[in-house]
């Protein structure tokens, strides 16, 4: 007799489908709606958790959200619209198995029933075991990155290359998150035709749309002539529409409908002009939760994140630190006086926090090179007082004794009173920008007297 396995449902549906339930009688079901409800409980106790989709979208928008549980049973997917890239986004966004929904409940009951043992039978698939090598990423693209976060990050840009979805790239400022589309671009079918970058917080709405979209003569003051926009001059290729969470309400909706249609209309335009482009979006911002409380369309998120990509901060991958410190030496750098690192000064770069990311740490290796004497090694002075500032103030103001606990006590609610500061009490920020979660972050204010 085979045995009973409990499965956690999740779906957003009015309630959970009894005929297919009546037809597996060797699965036990819990039925949870929300992402939220599904992770307040035991989880490590379900043999599986299904997620029932509508949609590619909202499958893999439910997947992002499951990501901050310590651990997870082994994830099934089973969704409606299915197309033929589907299955390979699911999979490297954390899936163990995708199961397309089936409407006849013998059947479903049948594939689900077979998929739930053959998890139960093995250990789940982890995603980056479905991902390609990393080797697949073009070395000239210049992307660093030794640490499992941005191998398997690479894995995904692999598979976006491939693919034809639309891909929302997320990341804190600073991460390199047009190199990353560039990237997939350069993999893709369409590396031959047009990359065109566009900094959306750039320009105000007006302008963002006749930038984008182009205009006619006539349209407005200074439109002297017919002007074809961004989305034509990509076409055939790619367009990605960098920090687009800043972007209004009203644009937001004219965004929608040229990614629905595959068609734009000029603005001052009386007829639509079809478009062929595959659009990658990024944000710093978390659109999944602005698209929650309001302040971002939901039907444009869903449109967006297709295939969601999450760049990781420099913090999540400390061990590229000084191989990226190598790179931008090298590029930065006299190529007839190679320079390196004095000891000091690698400390220094592996023991900062970065809030500016890969940037900031450019930042820095060009104003050491300029500061540093031709061919000298690069020594901690030649770097920005600030990568040493969080241990300076605590330390002027540390007792003449005191225990290596109560010191670093101090130096931890320092720090975190220092991000808070800096993000307006927003606690979940601060923890983001520490690299902890949330609950850490609770438990460590209230041993340290935080309010």
């Amino acid at each position: 007799m085979q045995p009973i396995r409990t499965i956690l449902w999740l779906s957003r549906g009015e309630e959970l489908p009894m005929d297919l339930a009546g037809e597996a009688p060797t699965l036990d079901f819990v039925w949870e709606r929300s992402v939220e409800g599904a992770l307040a409980l035991e989880l490590q106790h379900f043999d599986a958790l299904v997620i029932d989709a509508a949609s590619a979208g909202e499958a893999l928008a439910t997947l992002r959200g499951l990501r901050s549980a310590a651990r997870l049973p082994p994830l099934l997917v089973r969704v409606a619209e299915c197309e033929a890239d589907t299955p390979a986004q699911l999979l490297a966004a954390g899936a163990a198995d995708v199961l397309p929904r089936e409407f006849e409940p013998e059947r479903a009951a049948a594939d689900l029933r077979a998929s739930v043992e053959k998890l139960a039978r093995g250990p789940a698939r982890h995603a980056a075991a479905a991902l390609p090598s990393p080797a697949r990423v073009p070395a000239q693209d210049g992307i660093v990155g030794e640490s499992p976060v941005m191998q398997q990050l690479f894995g995904l840009i692999a598979c976006a290359s491939r693919a034809r979805a639309t891909v929302l790239i997320s990341g804190e400022t600073g991460t390199g998150k047009e190199l990353i589309a560039n990237a997939i671009h350069r993999g893709s079918p369409r590396a031959a035709r047009p990359f065109v970058a566009v900094n959306c917080a750039a320009f105000p709405d007006t302008l963002l749309e006749s930038e984008l979209f182009g205009c006619v003569k006539g349209a407005f003051t200074g439109a002297d002539r017919d002007r074809a926009g961004l989305f034509e001059t990509a076409d055939g290729g790619t367009l990605f529409l960098d920090e687009v969470g800043e972007t209004s309400g009203a644009f937001q909706a004219k965004l929608l409908r040229v990614l629905q249609e595959r068609e734009l209309r000029p603005v001052g335009g009386t007829r639509a002009r079809r478009v062929d482009v595959r659009v990658i979006a990024a944000s710093n911002r978390d659109l999944w939760r602005q698209s929650q409380a309001g302040s971002f369309r939901t039907d444009l998120y869903y449109r967006l994140a297709v295939f969601p990509i999450e760049v990781p901060s420099l913090r999540e991958r400390r061990g590229d630190i000084l191989p990226l410190a190598s790179r931008f030496l090298e590029l930065h750098g006299d190529a007839s006086q190679p320079r390196q690192l004095a000891p000091d000064a690698a400390r220094l770069l592996e023991g900062h926090t970065w809030p500016g990311n890969v940037r900031e740490l450019e930042n820095e290796i060009q104003r050491a090179l300029a500061l540093a004497a031709p061919g000298a090694l690069l020594e901690a002075g030649h770097f920005s007082a600030r990568l040493r500032e969080p241990l300076e103030p605590v330390a002027s103001d540390f007792p003449p004794a005191g225990s290596l606990r109560e010191n670093l006590d101090r130096v931890e609610a320092w720090l975190i009173r220092r991000e808070l500061d800096a993000h307006g009490g927003r606690r979940a920020e601060t923890a983001r920008r520490l690299a902890i979660t949330r609950e850490g972050l609770y438990k460590k204010m209230k041993r340290l007297g935080i309010a």
